[in-house]
């Protein structure tokens, strides 16, 4: 399986701040037609999350959510705010681990991570937080969709959100949405140069794209859209949730 040597990554500017119900694709058309980047097909288009949220109406305004006993039990123990706490468990399907404060949680679409992806920033006021999509396959999707049919191209799409990692400091994006992309590159039962067949190399391809497009999109920079130029897709396409280990397989669940 050869690759490209070289792979291109633009930061897009001028994406404006994203109210509810607007149109993601047309906004990223308006700021490609005002750059020099253009799009062409295979272009992979890396978004981040909240850009995908603020237009779905996917906020939370915390003047209006009422804490449970058990989020203002958290809240007395680490001083927090308990309406965040009270989000955090709505939108957890399965709680991993508490301690110090945070809490590690499955979400309702399966990812596991902080505070069940609940987000307090880059959102309009410190009242206000941002949730991940309801289904981000199918936001990737729907964006891909729209980019083809307002620029004729066809590209990959990537949602992406930070996410920690065990036994790492530091974050990193990783791909919640994906569409137009085979999220892994399959080495097994190829050999190496030495001859040796490989049984267990299976690369998570989606999500170093979308950690490799966080480096010019950033996090305090206002740019939440990456171009991605050069990446050769190979083997079948799939979605995010492909990436989500079964539980079967989960020697840590």
């Amino acid at each position: 399986m050869d690759r490209a040597n070289t792979l291109q990554i633009f930061g897009l500017d001028g994406i404006p701040e994203v109210r509810s119900g607007d149109d993601v694709a047309q906004l990223i058309v308006d700021a490609i037609r005002t750059s020099e980047l253009g799009l062409l097909d295979q272009d992979v288009v890396v978004v981040t999350h909240k850009v995908v949220s603020k237009a779905e109406g996917r906020l939370v305004n915390l003047s209006e959510v009422e804490p449970s006993a058990f989020a203002r039990r958290l809240a007395a123990i680490t001083q927090r705010d308990p309406r965040h706490y009270e989000v955090v468990l709505r939108e957890s399907a399965r709680i991993v681990r508490m301690d110090r404060g945070i809490i590690i949680s499955e979400t309702r679409q399966g990812f596991v991570c902080a505070n069940a992806g609940v987000d307090a920033s880059n959102v309009d006021g410190i009242e206000v937080l941002c949730l991940q999509p309801l289904d981000p396959d199918a936001s990737a999707r729907r964006l891909r969709e729209g980019l083809r049919e307002l620029l004729g191209v066809d590209v990959g799409v990537i949602i992406t959100d930070s996410f920690g990692r065990p036994w790492r400091n530091g974050v990193i994006n990783v791909a919640i949405g994906l569409d137009g992309l085979a999220p892994f590159a399959d080495y097994r039962g190829q050999q190496d140069p030495s001859g040796y067949e490989l049984r267990a190399s299976v690369l998570a391809v989606a999500d170093e794209l979308a950690s490799a497009a966080e480096l010019v999109m950033g996090k305090l920079a206002r740019r939440p859209v990456a171009i991605i130029r050069g990446f050769q897709s190979e083997g079948t396409l799939g979605t995010a949730r492909d990436l989500v280990m079964d539980p079967t397989r989960d020697l840590f669940r």
